[in-house]
């Protein structure tokens, strides 16, 4: 897939507001609703209100839906059974009725499909369901790095959930979705394959940052076979985990290439890159994000994310800090576009209490935004 248009010599807020190609897949900003995990899919199947709340945010001018993260057909992808899963006819029929009613509003959606791998259970309704008779699955059995808690997956396991996310990619597609993100970043499976203190195996699978990359090479590739070359394959990485905000898959730009060309190689098009500051610097010597720096080193476009809008960063307690929006913050990220830093820009939490915000902030109206409150969490709307 080739980059995405280039920043323009003379940007402004508006200039993110032109139309975008990425790959075959044309938008129409540059703006993208990030994947936030709502849980409000009884039974695992997205309902009319799941439909309405995306169809909200697409009304609202964005370019590109990432939906929440939503289980591959693997026994034990889910770890909550109120988060949907992509896979079953009443799940993907209602996921059907969203990717319609978002298309209906003349913006993009991609499913984020997720595996979480060896993660605690969540004490929410339905995660017996869920996970009951089944085994949980890590690289090495290890929820950190002195945590053993489980068995390393066989290659067995491994060929299983390879297959479950290729399963997905195909469903994606027979839906008519715009093309998939698949989940690597923030602690679950794929991620513990990539990360050192989870990843302990000592056969193709683990050991360098290269063979660290193979499970994820290996799910794009799977995915890439089972849909179409033009099909846009997203991967959303990250260095920090949830179970280690100071964690990094790689401490300067070499071997942050070591973990991601073998995804390039396998077909990735877009990487979307996890930050808690969207605007934070990634390296020593240098003030350029990791968007900036994945654009750099793979070629590839990006996305970038992290407290966009926002005076507040997430914490520890995920989406919880009250935040409000921040002018100065949007000065900030089109700085960031002017030296061509990434081609998309994902927003979460901004969006959740103003389902326009987009629309708002085309008018020079961002201060009209209503402040994120964790109480929004609350409700689906």
């Amino acid at each position: 897939m080739p980059a995405a248009d280039l920043a323009p010599a003379s940007t402004t807020i508006h200039s993110l507001f032109a139309p975008a190609t990425v790959g075959g897949l044309k938008l129409r900003n540059r703006f993208a609703m990030a994947p936030m995990t709502r849980a409000f899919s009884p039974n695992a199947v997205p309902g009319p209100d799941v439909a309405a709340y995306y169809r909200k945010r697409a009304a609202g001018g964005v370019g590109l839906i990432i939906t929440e993260g939503t289980f591959v057909p693997h026994a034990a992808a889910s770890n909550n059974g109120n988060i949907p899963n992509f896979h079953g006819d009443p799940s993907l029929e209602g996921w059907r009725k969203v990717a319609d009613a978002v298309h209906a509003e003349g913006a993009a959606i991609i499913p984020q499909l997720w595996h979480v791998g060896l993660l605690p259970k969540r004490e929410v309704e339905g995660i017996s369901a869920a996970k009951g008779g089944t085994h949980e699955v890590s690289p090495s059995g290890y929820a950190g790095a002195s945590q053993r808690v489980g068995d390393p997956m066989s290659i067995a396991d491994i060929e299983a959930v390879i297959d479950a996310f290729g399963t997905a990619a195909a469903s994606a597609l027979d839906l008519g979705f715009d093309g998939i993100e698949i989940h690597g970043a923030h602690g679950y499976l794929i991620d513990q394959f990539l990360w050192a203190a989870t990843n302990q195996r000592d056969d193709d699978y683990g050991g360098s940052l290269v063979k660290r990359s193979r499970f994820a090479a290996d799910v794009v590739r799977e995915c890439r076979r089972r849909t179409r070359p033009d099909f846009p394959i997203g991967f959303r990485f990250s260095q920090w985990k949830q179970q280690d905000y100071g964690a990094r898959l790689a401490s300067n730009p070499e071997e942050l290439g070591m973990v991601l060309e073998p995804l390039v190689d396998a077909g990735v098009d877009v990487f979307h890159c996890s930050q808690r500051r969207y605007w934070q610097a990634e390296f020593d010597g240098s003030d350029m994000s990791l968007s900036g720096w994945t654009k750099k080193i793979t070629g590839k476009p990006t996305i970038v994310v992290g407290s966009v809008g926002l005076e507040r960063d997430m914490s520890a307690a995920g989406f919880a800090p009250d935040a409000v929006s921040a002018a100065a913050d949007l000065d900030r990220l089109i700085e960031m576009f002017a030296r061509d830093e990434f081609d998309l820009v994902a927003v979460g939490r901004a969006m959740i209490g103003n389902p326009d915000w987009c629309k708002l902030v085309e008018r020079g109206e961002w201060n009209q935004a209503i402040a994120y409150s964790a109480s929004f969490l609350g409700t689906l709307g």
